[in-house]
């Protein structure tokens, strides 16, 4: 075995890490798993992390670097719920730097997120310099002020910064997390939202809040930006999701609530012909 390896006296050839392969990269064999297709492994770790018995290893993930989480605390749901629904877009922040220890935790927490086939292929710029987020707001108006399709209706955006200096494209964040792929990347944007939505869950227990620049990215996730020279992206490299981070300058002293939920389970209304 090359990929593989299994220790006989733990393992109880039970098959749960055969079940769980996503790749069918194993089978089960008279010793326990073997390998039929190691080819097909996309590391995963699941083979690893699901055994009971800790029986299996695999040197793409080895069981070394696997973390027990047997003995965690686990969240009710009621805590759950409350946890998800107190977190908020934030668009007001306090004129105070984020610590860089803390914008690190958040873009470790990113790129724990799922991706898909597991193929991650996300890195992050983190941008905490207010001199060049300014000009990166500046380039952000002026992008959207050139551009007839994007700068339709947006008035409310352009005539503060002008007339107030008012940061209505960044909100004045301390902060600003860049997700960085490939560009020939097919997943690039998918697995970019997927991680930084990891990090906005994360920033509130932090004391941090954050929001999807969204605005921002119609200008830096274009083709040939400006927004690319301006952060030092690697040549070959494009932005595919963008977040600013700060610390809140207002609490929120209620939950998130939405429109009514919409839902419904598959009937069918079709009458299906008996057998005979």
């Amino acid at each position: 075995m090359n990929l593989i390896t299994v220790d006989q006296a733990k393992c109880a050839k039970c098959g749960i890490c055969i079940n769980e392969c996503p790749e069918q990269a194993l089978k089960l064999g008279d010793n326990g798993p073997e390998e039929v297709y190691p080819q097909n492994c996309i590391a995963c770790g699941h083979c690893v992390a699901v055994c009971p018995r800790e029986a299996i290893d695999n040197k793409k993930t080895p069981l070394a670097d696997q973390t027990s989480s047997r003995n965690l605390p686990k969240l009710s749901p009621e805590e759950a719920e409350n946890f998800l629904r107190s977190r908020r877009s934030i668009r007001s922040y306090r004129n105070a730097p984020v610590p860089r220890e803390k914008l690190i935790q958040l873009v470790n927490i990113a790129h724990y997120a799922p991706t898909g086939s597991n193929l991650q292929g996300v890195s992050y710029k983190i941008i905490d310099n207010k001199d060049v987020i300014n000009r990166a707001v500046a380039i952000a108006v002026e992008g959207l002020e050139n551009d007839a399709g994007l700068s339709q209706g947006r008035n409310n955006f352009f005539k503060p910064y002008h007339e107030q200096g008012i940061d209505t494209i960044l909100r004045g964040a301390p902060a600003l997390v860049l997700a960085i792929a490939d560009e020939n990347f097919p997943r690039g944007r998918e697995n970019s939202i997927l991680s930084l939505a990891y990090l906005e869950l994360y920033a509130p227990t932090l004391g941090l809040g954050s929001c999807w620049a969204g605005i921002f990215e119609k200008i830096a996730l274009q083709d040939h930006s400006p927004m690319l020279k301006l952060f030092n992206i690697p040549e070959g490299k494009k932005i595919t999701g963008a977040v600013m981070v700060g610390s809140p300058k207002y609490r929120y002293p209620r939950l998130v609530d939405r429109n009514p939920l919409e839902f419904s389970f598959y009937e069918s209304d079709e009458t299906v012909p008996s057998q005979s």
